[in-house]
């Protein structure tokens, strides 16, 4: 997590501030190197300027703080205060009350390891602040076109004929590093960067097991009771011989996890990597278990002529429910339904039209999901899938009407399943013949009496007014030639309706 203390923008180095020529600082005292680096300029004469620093700045002060007579006890009190807050640098003024840098202070500053700088008569304190403003901006459009290009060459990788080398070849690059993808049984799949060691190996390895889900992998089993899917974190660092590990986990708990060795934590290297991340989620969705594969082998048993019976064994179970669902908000769109489906644990999704079809494995129980509306059918075999999805419909149909979140087709015996199958169909035929010409009347018919005789709730359900519904029903009623407040005609046209 990044520090709160620190703020959103690259420290800018000292030695950059002592190379502006046009403020001719000097250092007096204290350590040099890349190493030092200001995150802000504060000016304070306080003789303790402890409560107010927050650490990483330049502190200025043109020494009025110091009194008559100070001696080296002063001096190594006010600078010990200043490293403890965690001040960079100190920047001490020559005008207007010093002519020199006092000897004591450069002192002081030299035995704590402070940095000491001078600064002329002819440069402001509110100049070295804006010159440190105008670096850190420099250095953050260095930042920003650095991440962008770093965003296209990744997005050119992954389209390319084999896209997962070539992500992790660009990352790292762009990071100077090491970049690996393990798989779900944590092993590596593929690399690329120069190798930072056997040890360095095994660490970005047991990194990768912290936030692969449990289930896979060596990942500890969850205790009695838990539950057996639950994801870990989604990324996770740690640090070894100087080199800064990080793996993150793809996709919504397949086990694949990214992990990378760079040498510099730079600010920028998180968000090249989580773009590499999420590109790797996509690209290695299609890989988990073959998932990719037996669906297309799928297709083409289909498309040359094969039975649902013969296609589900492909797609990894021999009883299915359908589950349609629709958002609260917007319509679907093509990655919103993938989501979905990702949600309920399958990739077998069809957003066409204004709600979105699901084909869930039995052994998977589809859950509500935030933000969507949900029906879902009875776990049927292959040749029952079209029924399913009728099942599904009119489920959604009703989770819609009663603003309930999942609506599960009921299960249980009816009483058509007491009546012979040609008997029963004879007479649904025979009973709705004067309204079987218009779809319009039986979906509405079937929706009202499943709700029993709501306007409202089957205005809603059915996306129509409910001024429509109460015309639609009246009309019913005409061509039906019957009393539809009569329970006894209600319960045969259900039977009825229920074998259409």
């Amino acid at each position: 997590m990044p520090d709160p203390t620190v703020p959103p923008t690259p420290p800018v180095p000292l030695d950059a501030l002592l190379a502006r020529e046009d403020l001719g600082l000097r250092r007096v005292a204290g350590p040099s190197g890349p190493g030092v680096v200001v995150h802000w300029v504060h000016t304070s004469e306080m003789a303790d300027p402890y409560p107010y620093l927050l650490g990483g700045e330049l502190l200025l002060s043109a020494g009025v703080h110091i009194p008559d007579g100070a001696g080296p006890g002063y001096f190594d009190a006010y600078v010990s205060r200043i490293v403890a807050a965690g001040g960079a640098a100190l920047g001490f003024g020559l005008a207007p009350v010093h002519d020199t840098v006092p000897e004591a202070l450069a002192a002081a500053c030299e035995l704590h390891g402070l940095p000491l700088l001078e600064v002329p008569p002819r440069t402001t304190f509110s100049g070295v602040a804006r010159a440190v403003w105008q670096l850190m901006a420099q250095a953050r459009l260095a930042e920003l076109r650095r991440v962008t290009e770093a965003h296209q060459s990744l997005a050119s990788a992954a389209a390319r004929p084999n896209p997962v080398p070539a992500v992790l070849h660009q990352l790292s690059r762009r990071l100077g590093g090491r970049a690996v993808l393990f798989g779900p049984e944590g092993t590596e799949l593929a690399a690329a960067g120069r190798d930072q060691g056997a040890e360095t190996g095994a660490a970005l390895a047991r990194l990768a097991r912290v936030v692969r889900p449990t289930g896979t992998d060596h990942r500890p089993a969850p205790a009695p009771g838990g539950d057996p899917g639950r994801p870990g974190p989604a990324s996770a660092t740690d640090t070894l011989a100087g080199v800064r590990l990080t793996a993150y986990a793809l996709g919504a708990g397949h086990g694949f996890v990214l992990g990378v060795a760079a040498g510099r934590p730079d600010s920028g290297d998180h968000t090249i990597a989580s773009v590499a991340a999420v590109l790797l989620a996509l690209l290695t969705g299609e890989q988990q278990s073959g998932t990719g594969a037996a669906r297309s082998a799928a297709l083409v048993r289909l498309l040359l002529g094969g039975g649902p019976e013969d296609v589900a064994p492909l797609l990894g179970g021999e009883r299915w429910r359908v589950v349609h669902a629709r958002p609260d908000a917007q319509a679907p769109d093509a990655l919103a339904a993938s989501a979905l489906g990702a949600a309920l644990g399958s990739a077998l999704v069809d957003p066409a039209g204004g709600a979105v079809r699901v084909l869930v494995p039995a052994g998977r129980e589809p859950r509500a999901q935030p933000g969507w509306t949900l029906g879902v059918s009875a776990a049927v075999g292959p040749l029952d899938w079209p029924a399913a999805d009728t099942q599904a419909a009119r489920a959604l149909a009703r989770a819609r009407a009663t603003r309930a979140p999942l609506v599960v087709h009921g299960v249980r015996p009816a009483l058509d399943d007491l009546v012979a199958p040609a008997d029963a169909d004879a007479h649904a035929r025979l009973l709705l013949a004067p309204v079987e010409g218009t779809p319009a009347l039986v979906d509405t018919l079937r929706t009202w009496l499943s709700l029993h005789g709501s306007w409202d709730r089957t205005a809603v359900a059915l996306s129509v007014h409910r001024n429509t519904v109460r015309q639609r029903i009246a009309r019913c009623a005409a061509l039906l030639e019957t009393d539809l407040d009569d329970p006894d005609v209600r319960m045969e046209l259900w039977f009825a309706l229920r074998r259409t």
